[in-house]
């Protein structure tokens, strides 16, 4: 019988769905948070069989609520509903006093709200996003570099 280790702490019945690995590759992650999503019944079961995209989508505050652009989740096939648009904007759910705490940094600083993964604990999806600051090109091609001088040297370790 194959059966699955639980994870002790917060990572406990953590279910990924998504990444954003291009976040992490444009973006200098400085605080991350954790919110619960909206959503209708046809799109829960969508992501559930991993049928979404965060390519592209964004957070923004708007009238005191935090909300989600561009994250596109495929339309479920065996639903009858198909009227639902796959990039719709979807309100996320927060504290208010949270939520006016990343206004306030977004307003100060050039800052952005962009989700960083998908996952689902107990049947609940949620969303983590990241107040991330964007990095020049210089910034990129740097890391880029250590990333090889980190490899070049775990293969120098790795033939000794």
């Amino acid at each position: 019988m194959n059966r699955l280790k639980k994870k002790s702490g917060p990572e406990e019945n953590k279910i990924i769905i998504a990444q954003n690995k291009k976040a992490l590759r444009d973006f200098f992650i400085l605080n991350t948070y954790e919110a619960g999503i909206i959503l209708e019944g046809c799109e829960v079961k969508s992501i559930r069989n991993h049928r979404l995209n965060l390519k592209d989508s964004y957070g923004r505050i708007r009238n005191d609520e935090l909300l989600l652009y561009n994250m596109h989740i495929s339309p479920y096939s065996k639903s009858r509903t198909e009227d639902i648009n796959p990039t719709r904007t979807r309100k996320l759910l927060m504290h208010r006093r949270e939520i006016s705490r990343i206004a306030g940094k977004l307003i100060d600083r050039s800052l952005t709200l962009v989700p960083l993964r998908v996952y689902m604990i107990k049947n609940k999806v949620k969303v983590e996003l990241a107040l991330a600051k964007g990095k020049a090109k210089r910034d990129k091609r740097r890391d880029l570099q250590n990333r090889e001088h980190e490899l070049e040297i775990k293969r120098a370790l790795k033939k000794y």
